[in-house]
């Protein structure tokens, strides 16, 4: 009886495990991507050897469909708006405005409270929704 030898050898991967180092990498990316944020500008920032922080305070300003005018949950008539907003003022010199308003409302309604913030030199911001 004559047996044949295999003179050949045939290597093999396996491939097995490959489908959850694959999954582990894809998710580890995937974290890490949320995490990182892509609108940060990295620079080298002069030293200084004294900080200083600043306080800087928002405050929100909403406006309803009806022309209520809310500055931190406060209802205060639109004729007392302009001296509310000075009080702020002077009690936080940087204070910063947040508008929030219905987008059924008029420009008019948001030029009359800008007009107010000019006036009394007040940075206002307005909301708005991302799509």
């Amino acid at each position: 009886m004559k047996l044949k030898k295999r003179l050949g050898f045939k290597p093999e991967v396996a491939t097995g495990s490959l489908n959850d180092i694959m999954f582990f990498l894809l998710l580890f990316f995937l974290l890490v991507a949320t995490f990182a944020n892509p609108n940060v500008i990295k620079l080298l920032l002069p030293k200084a050897s004294s900080n200083q922080t600043l306080d800087k305070k928002q405050i929100t300003l909403s406006i309803t469909k009806e022309k209520n005018y809310y500055i931190d949950k406060q209802l205060v008539p639109f004729p007392q708006l302009e001296s509310e907003l000075g009080q702020i003022k002077k009690k936080i010199t940087d204070v910063t405005i947040v508008i929030r308003t219905e987008n059924s409302l008029t420009i008019q309604d948001l030029v009359d409270v800008l007009e107010i913030g000019n006036k009394l030199q007040i940075k206002m911001i307005l909301a708005t929704q991302k799509k």
